[in-house]
């Protein structure tokens, strides 16, 4: 009797990336997503070798998994492809732990039992490889378009863990306001296109709300800014079209 088919795991390299670690990867994460908790629709593995010798740690290793339609994004960096590929696998195990959990209360706006456990049970996620440029040589290297999901402050939260996200743009289900919800040092932080202090937001997670209203920027003064990402939004609310832009 034949056996279950072998997952296909879609590979995408940049740089000069070993075969045998692409290999790896995609061995690494076909035996996590054998315990699945859901039917597996899709896989990816990415991996990206820096080149510049100023990267601490030039090795990415990316895998992008969807589980019964529900999406989940595992990255992580290392010195050497190997060690970012087994952070990887780590990090994707945590995640699908933590859906196999959560299923029925992140879509069913059901009280998680543990209302902390997005923050404290997280592993360290370093950032990318940054190399800190003088203004005048930053440039916009990707603009992303999207319409944003109508959510809650929780399930946000959710969706920024389970992708494996330094920040989520949404539009907050309370209020209608497009909204970004972000990692700070002490947990979770979220802003608003416009602030409305009357009309109190609530959560399970623990997070600070900014008082102030997002900054309206071109993106010329967002490069001049920070170096990080820029949001622009289209006023839309959760019963009306609308959409977002980010630029990294």
């Amino acid at each position: 009797m034949a056996g279950p088919p072998t997952l296909q795991v879609q590979t995408y390299a940049r740089g000069d990336v070993p075969r045998e670690a692409m290999d790896l990867a995609v061995q690494r994460v076909r035996s996590l997503l054998r315990l699945a908790p859901e039917p597996v629709l899709f896989a990816r593995v990415k991996l990206t070798l820096a080149t510049d010798p100023a990267v601490e740690h030039p090795a990415i290793a990316q895998a992008n998994v969807d589980l019964g339609g529900r999406l989940i994004r595992a990255q992580a960096t290392g010195e050497t492809m190997r060690e970012a590929i087994e952070r990887m696998g780590d990090r994707l195990s945590l995640r699908m732990e933590r859906a196999a959990r959560n299923w029925a209360a992140i879509r069913g706006s059901q009280p998680v039992a543990q209302p902390a456990e997005w923050r404290h049970q997280s592993l360290p996620a370093p950032r990318l490889p940054y190399y800190p440029r003088p203004l005048e040589e930053r440039a916009v290297i990707r603009r992303k378009s999207y319409a944003l999901a109508c959510q809650t402050v929780d399930e946000a939260v959710a969706d920024l863990e389970l992708l494996d996200y330094d920040f989520h743009l949404f539009t907050e289900k309370a209020t209608g306001e497009d909204s970004v919800v972000y990692r700070t040092p002490d947990g979770y932080r979220l802003a608003q296109a416009r602030s409305r202090p009357h009309r109190p937001i609530t959560a399970d997670v623990p997070i600070t709300i900014s008082e102030h209203p997002a900054p309206r920027l071109a993106a010329h003064e967002a490069i001049t800014r920070a170096a990080g990402f820029a949001g622009h939004h289209h006023p839309s609310g959760c019963d009306a079209p609308g959409g977002g832009e980010a630029d990294d």
